[in-house]
């Protein structure tokens, strides 16, 4: 089932890539300064996006997981 290893590790890599961009993302809100309410509203878009990148890892490491289970 190696037609499910790669695609699987390819997403998880994706996934740990937004989450380095969510890193910088919110290292440069805080950085920018502002009022607590600006800073807030940058953090709140960057934590949607933290989840999605979080979703796409884990459903890649499932894909990586059960082609190994069937391999």
């Amino acid at each position: 089932m190696e037609f499910l290893i790669w695609p699987g590790a390819a997403l998880s890599l994706t996934g740990v890539f937004g989450l380095v961009y969510c890193i910088v993302l919110a290292t440069r809100a805080k950085r920018a300064g502002g009022t607590d309410e600006e800073i807030r509203a940058k953090l709140q878009k960057v934590v949607a996006l933290n989840l999605g990148s979080l979703l796409l890892s884990a459903l890649g490491l499932m894909l990586v997981v059960v082609g190994i289970f069937l391999g």
